[in-house]
């Protein structure tokens, strides 16, 4: 499994940022796929997950309302829409296969860097 994140960049303050990631060798059925971040010196955080066995997608407190998640399934691609992005919001973002959305992730590529800042 190979899953490859994009877009990260430099956006000020209520900008906003779409996040893509390119999943080859996956399983869509089997694996539930999602993002997670990791900002300096924090510990590791879920962001969002899609269920690989309804759908269903997850999000964080810190993001509901305000990061959305999408999928096509044709192009082996996931999305992660960020809106009215906060400084708190820093972070490197991550693509992850995992079991089941409430659980550890068990694999991930490269991450990408999103820096809100003005």
């Amino acid at each position: 499994v190979q899953l490859q994140a994009f877009g990260g960049g430099l956006v000020q303050p209520g900008g906003s940022l779409r996040l893509s990631c390119a999943a080859s060798g996956f399983t869509w059925d089997y694996y539930s796929i999602g993002w997670f971040r990791q900002a300096p010196g924090k510990e590791r955080e879920g962001v969002s997950c899609m269920s690989s066995s309804d759908g269903s997608t997850y999000d964080a407190d810190s993001v509901k309302g305000r990061f959305t998640f999408s999928r096509d399934k044709r192009r082996k691609t996931v999305y992660l829409q960020m809106n009215s992005l906060k400084p708190e919001d820093t972070a490197v973002y991550y693509c992850a296969a995992y079991g089941r959305c409430n659980g550890q992730p068990l694999g991930w590529g490269q991450g990408t860097l999103v820096t809100v800042s003005s």
